[in-house]
């Protein structure tokens, strides 16, 4: 059987809570400082909250001050993908899952060395092990 969009959908809605679709199926945020992770300090690694892809190692993560959970670089280039963003009236980079899209966060050239890189991710989107 081929999926069919309103199936995929209707799957995400019954296995996410509304937070989670709001901010991995439809691009939301999650307002800062509100999320369990943005001040999380626990060793190991942060996964996809859809699809438990791992993304993001402890290692990498780092308090940015801006409220949400801010890493130096994923755990490889293949785990996530990035996209124009062109809403909100600015012009940014939006980060996803590469397994199953969802939306993550946006990255920013204002991180820490030896990247540069700040990925800032809604802790919704976010599973820790």
């Amino acid at each position: 059987m081929t999926n069919h969009p309103d199936s995929e959908d209707q799957r995400w809605r019954q296995t996410l809570s509304p937070e989670q679709y709001a901010i991995c199926r439809c691009s939301a945020t999650e307002p800062a400082f509100s999320g369990r992770y943005w001040d999380h300090h626990g060793d190991g690694v942060y996964h996809c909250a859809c699809c438990a892809q791992p993304l993001f190692a402890s290692t990498s993560k780092y308090d940015s001050g801006s409220g949400w959970p801010s890493f130096s670089a994923p755990l490889s280039a293949q785990a996530i993908t990035r996209h124009r963003d062109m809403t909100h009236g600015m012009e940014r980079i939006e980060v996803r899952c590469a397994q199953c899209d969802a939306h993550l966060g946006h990255v920013f050239p204002d991180g820490p060395a030896p990247t540069g890189l700040r990925y800032c991710v809604n802790s919704a989107a976010l599973d820790f092990k």
